[in-house]
């Protein structure tokens, strides 16, 4: 049950910090302020969980992830749905902590939506969304199983490689698909959105959570084949 905990502490701290970060900040593709800031704001927070919390339940903080490490053997099926469920959970808490802070401070959202994924920067194409978060979720996922594999991982630095490739793949994605990578950070904005009155986020909600766990086990698949 800790370790459950651990991942819906972890995964609330990076909707709170991540998507926070894109509502204060927006994500404007003139100045590219926004993205950076937006960028960092992810990866740091996966930075700090991974030296936190990963001790615990190894900081997966992400649905894809834990489908990964599933594929990969490194945890069981119970394990599994525990952490998606525990995910899930963090990410709507973090999702109500932010709706509720920028309510009663009377902040703008410069992203509309608390935050959440679209299609905008595709075009509303649903399969060049799809095909962006598979790609990004592949180089994220394959980094998190080359840092940690056991025949060569990089031990105590893994953490930061881990979080500043998220960082990497949030630079390019925000302006697409504002990067998902991660089904729980997408399905609890777009939820508390839809009831805050903005249920515009839910249409396309499919595309970020079939992408990223496409891309999970494409990478897992390959991985293991490489790492033979």
């Amino acid at each position: 049950m800790k370790k459950y905990i651990a991942e819906a502490i972890g995964t609330c701290t990076l909707v709170v910090l991540g998507c926070g970060t894109a509502m204060l900040v927006g994500c404007d593709a003139v100045s590219g302020g926004g993205y950076i800031l937006t960028a960092l704001a992810f990866g740091l927070s996966i930075v700090a969980m991974a030296y936190s919390i990963g001790n615990i339940s190894g900081c997966h903080i992400n649905p894809a992830v834990s489908l990964g490490v599933l594929l990969s053997g490194g945890m069981s099926k119970k394990d599994f749905w525990g952490y998606v469920a525990a995910q899930c959970v963090g990410a709507l808490i973090g999702s109500i902590l932010l709706a509720v802070i920028f309510a009663l401070g009377g902040v703008e959202d410069k992203t509309g939506g608390l935050g959440t994924n679209g299609l905008a920067g595709v075009g509303g194409n649903a399969f060049a969304g799809l095909l962006v978060e598979i790609i990004l979720t592949f180089i994220f996922v394959t980094c998190i199983l080359g840092v940690t594999s056991k025949k060569g991982g990089h031990g105590s630095f893994a953490g930061l490689v881990i979080g500043l490739t998220l960082t990497g793949v949030h630079i390019l994605g925000i302006g697409l698909t504002g990067t998902s990578v991660n089904p729980a950070r997408s399905i609890g904005p777009a939820l508390v959105a839809a009831c805050t009155g903005n249920a515009a986020p839910l249409a396309s909600l499919w595309v970020f959570i079939v992408g990223p766990l496409a891309g999970a086990a494409l990478a897992a698949y390959a991985y293991k084949y490489l790492e033979k």
